[in-house]
């Protein structure tokens, strides 16, 4: 009896210590990490609309109208000159509200076709669309949102005139959009 006395009080010992030996089956990290990211909706105001001024088409030729992107100014090719008329060129011209130095994209259209307002048969094509941002130097499509969550853009592009094209008023409505990246 005391021997079985003995063997067990050797297994409970044994069992006693293998039970606060037992790997670890859980961890803990002292310090860790959280957050969020919060952003205002982007919101995108045209200033100004895009408009090739006044254009002299001399007799059975066509041409291009290049607006620059930033400076309201055009560079006219073939048969076509500068009107004195009014109105005047104008770049379009954007602000854009949104999250303080946060980066966006800008998207234009590809090309944009004008329609004679009186007779909408008749057409023409703007086409090499680009922005200038805020007074920087070169074309882009991409910014950053000042400290205050603003910026701001112009648009010029190049206008095809056809030798054959019907003297009239030419419009079109045209999308922009700008998303955070």
């Amino acid at each position: 009896m005391k021997k079985n006395l003995l063997t067990l009080a050797t297994i409970l010992t044994i069992g006693f210590f293998t039970n606060n030996a037992m790997a670890q089956t859980s961890a803990e990290v002292s310090t860790t990490t959280a957050g969020a990211k919060l952003i205002k909706p982007m919101t995108l105001v045209q200033d100004s609309p895009l408009h090739f001024g006044t254009i002299n088409v001399l007799a059975g030729a066509g041409g291009t109208v290049v607006m620059n992107s930033d400076s309201n100014s055009r560079t006219f090719s073939s048969g076509v000159a500068s009107g004195i008329v009014a109105p005047a060129p104008t770049n379009a011209a954007y602000t854009v509200t949104g999250t303080k130095n946060v980066t966006y994209a800008l998207t234009l259209p590809t090309t944009i076709v004008v329609a004679e307002t009186l007779v909408p048969a008749n057409t023409m094509t703007i086409s090499a669309l680009k922005a200038r941002f805020n007074g920087e130097s070169v074309d882009a499509v991409t910014s950053t949102l000042s400290a205050t969550g603003t910026d701001s853009f112009t648009v010029g592009g190049t206008l095809t005139v056809a030798a054959s094209q019907n003297a009239g008023i030419y419009a079109a409505t045209f999308k922009v959009s700008v998303d955070y990246n």
